[in-house]
């Protein structure tokens, strides 16, 4: 079910059924339910986030497991900040349910370093190899297995859509945190070696906080002809509206990863599609509770991908988005 095909009254209760649950010590278990526990990097009012809560219980309820029936899942919203992740991680292992699910590399970090023996089933986690967090994608080994984001080649097709959308652009910078994309230097190797590099100059903006944010667009928008690529992290993710204010304000085009910043006004957005994503970790949900072992459960990557643009924001910048670029999109917000 896709949000932007919801009526408001429909969004509304979904919103309050997904989100408004009493803790796991406060509701009545019953010896059949089961107990797993969803850490999530976005404030629980947030669309995306709520998104990501609705497919998760479709994936379960497809599987046979109804919330405070079978199964009772405790979600908690971190808004991306890391003290609350870690504070949220270490709550979340001592109350022992039967599995943990995390959204995010962060958030998956922090559940590795709280437990090595309760069952994590991850998603949205980019390189998760190169983070530590299991051995191999074949054979995870360990507590953890799930669904990777972002594949690396992925990155290069950032780089060519944006310049299609904006020929113009000479200078492109990548935007994020170096704590929640430890792996970016990843990122800029793609970038780098993108076939739509041709005359642009590639350079990274890292960024902590939100006047850092500021600051950085500031002063890239001092530059001419440049072109923003948002890394597709907790922290970014968060300031996903500052962002695009500021591209805005500067006249930068800027492409995301995620389909639902381009509802609420970003200019062009490719990435796997996130809440098929989790809902594709309810399998692994399923199979662990019905006992098979996250080290014989293979990582899966994404299957599903979108292409969203907004022709509003297109027309504030003073873009005309081509035709052969629209004729592909899976999205298009008028």
């Amino acid at each position: 079910m896709r949000l932007d095909r919801l009526k408001r009254r429909d969004f509304m209760a979904l919103f309050a059924s997904a989100i408004v649950a009493p803790p796991l010590a406060a509701r009545d278990q019953g010896e059949r339910a089961r107990r797993v526990a969803f850490l999530h990097p976005y404030p629980e009012n947030d669309p995306e986030v709520l998104s990501r809560v609705i497919a998760f219980r479709q994936g379960l309820e497809a599987l046979g497991w109804t919330e405070n029936h079978n199964i009772l899942v405790d979600h908690r919203y971190s808004g991306g900040d890391f003290g609350q992740i870690q504070a949220y991680a270490t709550e979340l292992v001592r109350s022992t349910p039967d599995l943990l699910v995390g959204s995010g590399t962060p958030i998956t970090v922090a559940l590795k370093q709280a437990t090595d023996t309760i069952p994590v089933v991850f998603n949205l986690v980019n390189d998760p190899v190169g983070q530590g967090l299991v051995t191999s994608l074949a054979r995870p080994g360990g507590n953890m297995t799930g669904f990777s984001f972002i594949d690396f080649p992925l990155i290069g097709k950032w780089l060519e859509m944006l310049k299609q959308i904006a020929p113009g652009i000479k200078r492109v910078t990548l935007l994020f945190n170096p704590r929640s994309t430890p792996f970016y230097p990843a990122f800029l190797h793609e970038l780098g070696g993108a076939p739509g590099l041709l005359g642009v100059e590639l350079s990274a903006s890292p960024v902590r906080d939100n006047e850092e944010t500021e600051n950085v667009i500031a002063a890239f928008a001092t530059g001419p002809t440049g072109g923003l690529i948002a890394a597709p992290d907790a922290f970014i993710n968060n300031q996903r509206r500052l962002i695009m204010a500021l591209s805005e304000r500067h006249r930068i085009p800027a492409i995301f990863g995620f389909r639902q910043f381009v509802t609420e006004g970003a200019l062009i957005s490719y990435g796997p599609d996130t809440a098929e994503i989790v809902r594709r970790s309810a399998s692994y949900v399923d199979r662990i509770l019905n006992g098979e072992k996250p080290d014989n459960l293979p990582v899966q990557a994404p299957t599903k991908f979108e292409l969203a643009i907004n022709l509003k924001t297109a027309k504030t910048l003073g873009l005309d988005v081509p035709v052969n670029l629209l004729a592909v999109a899976d999205s298009v917000i008028e």
